[in-house]
């Protein structure tokens, strides 16, 4: 349905931001066509970023019109389905302009606890066991990225020359492909995140993830605290309205970075969308 380019630079994995009237600043800028994408994509690779390309099933208007359900949702599994709609939801029950990170988070808590609650009401016991495995298995694939960020983050502190940093960067990212291959063969052969790791993997890839997940645990205990899904609202309305450090320090476990400048700043020759 659309196409986002995720980039940040070489020896970071913060980043770059684009803002839009409305949405305000977002850590992605969205296509409508995979061509424009790329050639976006390849515009910041040529400038000394890394950049990656991926396709979105779905998005949210947050409000300001009726989201639809598309055609790149209709064949998925149920669970995926109705925790997407959850998803895209949320986004029009609370954004907060400029802070992808919480959004994000925010939207991932409300689908799993909507899931879950929607299967419990459903009676369906083999669909909560399933779903429970994937999740494990998400949280798994999650673990494995969180140790290649840490091991990253440590990397780009330190005082290497950049050909150093480089070849170690390139060391981190093929640990992180045998990490993979040993969570296969623990899973038994699932293949669920195979095409994420199909392209070369760069910093891009990981602050993609990161943008969803690094308010998620906070959030979460948000919601543990607040009981239900009302409560919860009202307290995240709450963290909505504090400053942005402020609020990536109360869930977020640190302080949100200030923004990383684009790299194409004032470049008003395509037509990138939030």
């Amino acid at each position: 349905m659309v196409w986002n380019v995720v980039a940040t630079p070489e020896f970071s994995l913060r980043p770059l931001r684009w803002c839009f009237p409305v949405a305000g600043c977002v850590s992605y800028r969205g296509y409508f066509h995979e061509a424009d994408a790329n050639a976006f994509a390849w515009r910041l690779i040529a400038g000394g970023d890394d950049a990656v390309v991926e396709g979105v099933a779905a998005y949210s208007t947050l409000g300001h019109l009726a989201d639809p359900l598309t055609s790149t949702m209709i064949g998925w599994r149920e669970t995926r389905l109705v925790g997407t709609i959850f998803h895209e939801l949320a986004h029009q029950r609370l954004y907060v302009a400029g802070d992808s990170g919480f959004n994000e988070a925010f939207a991932g808590v409300v689908e799993d606890a909507g899931v879950r609650l929607w299967l419990e009401s459903r009676g369906e016991t083999q669909g909560l066991a399933a779903w429970a495995d994937s999740r494990r298995r998400h949280e798994e694939f999650l673990a494995l990225l969180r140790d290649a960020i840490a091991s990253l983050e440590r990397l780009y502190g330190s005082d290497l020359p950049a050909a150093s940093m480089r070849l170690e960067k390139s060391r981190t990212f093929g640990r992180l492909r045998f990490g993979y291959e040993e969570l296969r063969r623990r899973w038994g052969g699932y293949r669920g995140y195979d095409d994420w790791f199909a392209p070369p993997l760069n910093n891009a890839s990981l602050a993609s993830v990161a943008t969803y997940r690094d308010c998620v645990p906070g959030l979460e205990r948000e919601l543990a605290l607040a009981g239900s899904l009302p409560r919860f609202y009202a307290r995240a309305q709450e963290l909505a309205r504090l400053a942005p450090a402020a609020r990536h320090a109360a869930v977020c476990g640190r302080p949100r970075p200030p923004a990383q400048e684009p790299a194409l700043r004032g470049d008003h020759s395509d037509s990138g969308q939030p």
